[in-house]
């Protein structure tokens, strides 16, 4: 893979979307996304060995597949300021994931990779089916500063990360993935190791148990945009260009709400300029939300659950924000019976969420 520029074929606003892919010194790629051409060399870059992923095995009783990855036990954990990966590098620095000055937006495959396009063959165990690992992780850096969220950075680079997010979907279904996950683990109890602004994208070799199940509900008749719609009233928190943030009335977490556009569609790539606005307004709007009710930086997951490959028929993306606070200085932990059964107990009804979130 060279270094070079090219123009996305989405723009924003009528703004064009410059990526450069960059091969670095070890042989990850990285690129860098734009509103802007990004023309600066490079500077020195450190080389070494890269972990190529660890090994899927099947769970014969959960009936699921597992990622065993035992390397990432040595994966960088909560540096100081001064060495952060993702910043910049800067001359005559210690060297950094990115090896420039500035950028606008990064995407680099992660190098504690738990899946890998040249993953090894797995080990035989007696009684349990495995398989290889082969699949891709990206670490998604939202802003060269070292603080901030995805309220602070802004409308226009929240645009420029879902426009990434749609490359990166079209990139990874084009190379084989089956199921392609971006998300974002914030906080200390999340077990977040790295405090720079960032998510990540795993991007699978298979469908995960939970979206199976999710197409099993959507084959099976259920519309989420029309549920969604019918529980307006109760349970909705705010909206943005067709784009309603919701707490559904199944939530499992205390707070948590679910970004469902009102037109079905299977994936971000689908979406009007007006509803790709909206959802990365609302990407914003919930944190600030969150982060106003609980009075703190508030620890939370969030993911995007576009098609499946396979499973298209009548799937409806959506997105999902776990927030881990049940109060203001009260954790929700997932405790014996949670992951014990899978079945949660809820401390907070959906519809005083809904209410508290959306009277901020």
């Amino acid at each position: 893979m060279a270094d070079h520029l090219d123009i996305l074929a989405s723009q924003i606003g009528g703004r064009a979307i410059h990526r450069r892919t960059f091969t670095k010194a070890d042989g990850r790629p990285l690129r860098l996304y734009g509103y802007q051409p990004h023309m600066e060399a490079p500077l020195p870059q450190e080389g070494g060995e890269v972990a190529k992923g660890g090994e899927l095995r099947w769970h014969p009783l959960r009936r699921e597949w597992n990622v065993y990855a035992p390397h990432r036990q040595n994966r960088t954990f909560k540096p100081s300021a001064a060495d952060d990966p993702l910043a910049p590098s800067r001359a005559g620095g210690a060297a950094t994931e990115i090896p420039f000055t500035d950028f606008e937006l990064a995407i680099f495959e992660n190098k504690f990779t738990s899946l890998h396009r040249d993953a090894p063959i797995p080990q035989s165990v007696i009684g349990v089916e495995s398989a290889v690992a082969k699949g891709h992780c990206d670490v998604v850096v939202y802003t060269p500063e070292a603080t901030g969220n995805l309220h602070t950075i802004g409308q226009d680079k929240r645009r420029l990360l879902l426009s990434a997010w749609i490359d990166r979907y079209e990139d990874l279904f084009t190379q084989g993935c089956k199921f392609v996950l971006p998300f974002e683990s914030r906080g200390d109890a999340v077990g977040v190791t790295l405090h720079h602004p960032h998510g990540q994208i795993y991007a699978f070799p298979f469908v995960p148990k939970v979206q199976r199940d999710a197409a099993a509900g959507f084959q099976s008749g259920y519309d989420l945009a029309k549920h969604m719609a019918a529980c307006r009233d109760a349970y909705s928190v705010t909206d943005a260009g067709g784009i309603d943030a919701i707490c559904p009335p199944y939530a499992r977490f205390p707070y948590e709400t679910y970004l469902v556009p009102r037109r079905p569609v299977k994936g971000p790539w689908d979406f009007t300029e007006d509803e790709a606005a909206g959802f990365a307004e609302l990407l914003g709007e919930m944190t600030r939300r969150y982060d106003a009710f609980f009075g703190q930086v508030t620890p939370y997951m969030l993911s995007l659950h576009a098609a499946p490959v396979g499973l298209e028929d009548n799937w409806q993306f959506h997105a999902k924000f776990y927030p881990l606070m049940r109060a203001p200085g009260r954790i929700k932990y997932l405790a014996s019976v949670e992951q014990s059964t899978g079945a949660f107990t809820v401390d907070v009804m959906p519809e005083r969420a809904a209410k508290e979130l959306r009277n901020l």
